[in-house]
């Protein structure tokens, strides 16, 4: 599979997404060319003059496209709330960061009666296209959770099962990384997972397959994992690399993106709608990729 099918597949959805300071041309522009694919409608939270002032210079025609509406916002704390309002509202199905602090945006999304609290926990799930690979990677958590323990993991196990699930893939095989494939009582990241291992055989984690600990070329390479005699089906096959900390999974994530030239969407999960979190450093072309992943996710849970 490439990221190109999930873009088919967030093709002509009526999904609505609301993004939080809209006011910023680069992302206008992705928002103009998700318009021209059909891709979804958007509500922009921002400064009225400064928005139509972007789009009369840069795109005149969304504003007779029937695709945007525009709403006010005082500053970026004002928008971050009224979009995440709009989605607690069944306003819009998904919330994209515009031009705000993420830590703004995260206290609208965490606010107690006013946010987007599930109870779960929140996780960055991002889908890599790599060369030479038959099949898209799923890398988590690169961004939200610095040290998960046993039960966080457990969640971002759910989150990104649920994420890729959405864009085809029936029981995702899920690789616990580690620096080595045994359990060595020093190293805590085999310790839990061999837990979470055990946890997905007794029924207590479901809808996917797991196997852990893995090093990452027993993970993602047959012939590697071959040559250490390990067998199960997740060696050499896994969809989804569950990282032990936000320091391994901050390295790999942009390791791919800058040594392997890969191509990446990204979401957070775990809240009542997905969030497209992306940030200026991301090219057009992958925060393309993250909205059409969060148009797949937003209408598998409707699903």
């Amino acid at each position: 599979m490439k990221l190109d099918k999930i873009l088919e597949k967030s093709v002509n959805t009526n999904a609505t997404v609301a993004i939080a300071a809209a006011e910023d041309p680069e992302l206008l522009s992705v928002v103009a060319e998700a318009a021209e694919r059909n891709m979804a409608n958007f509500i922009l939270f921002g400064n009225h003059d400064a928005l139509e002032a972007i789009i009369d210079s840069h795109r005149p025609w969304l504003k007779n496209s029937g695709k945007i509406q525009i709403f006010h916002a005082v500053d970026s704390t004002d928008a971050a709330k009224l979009a995440v309002e709009s989605v607690k509202n069944k306003k819009a199905d998904i919330l994209m960061k515009g031009n705000v602090p993420t830590a703004t945006l995260l206290k609208a999304v965490l606010h107690k009666e006013l946010g987007l609290r599930t109870g779960r926990v929140l996780s960055h799930v991002a889908v890599f296209e790599v060369e030479g690979y038959d099949r898209l990677i799923t890398v988590t958590d690169a961004a939200m959770n610095l040290q998960p323990n046993l039960e966080q993991k457990q969640q971002i196990i759910h989150n990104a099962v649920q994420i890729v699930k959405s864009i085809g893939v029936d029981i995702p095989k899920v690789s616990l990384i580690a620096a080595v494939e045994v359990v060595n009582p020093a190293m805590q990241a085999t310790l839990d997972a061999a837990v979470l291992t055990q946890m997905n055989r007794r029924g207590q984690i479901t809808g996917c397959n797991i196997d852990g600990p893995l090093a990452l070329d027993n993970a993602i390479s047959i012939h590697a994992a071959k040559q250490k005699g390990i067998e199960s089906d997740v060696a050499g096959k896994a969809d989804i690399l569950l990282v032990p900390n936000i320091e391994s999974g901050n390295v790999l994530y942009k390791s791919l993106i800058y040594f392997a030239n890969a191509k990446v969407g990204a979401i957070i999960a775990g809240a009542k709608a997905p969030i497209v979190l992306t940030s200026r450093a991301d090219s057009a072309e992958s925060k393309v990729y993250s909205l059409a992943l969060a148009i797949c996710a937003a209408q598998n849970n409707q699903s």
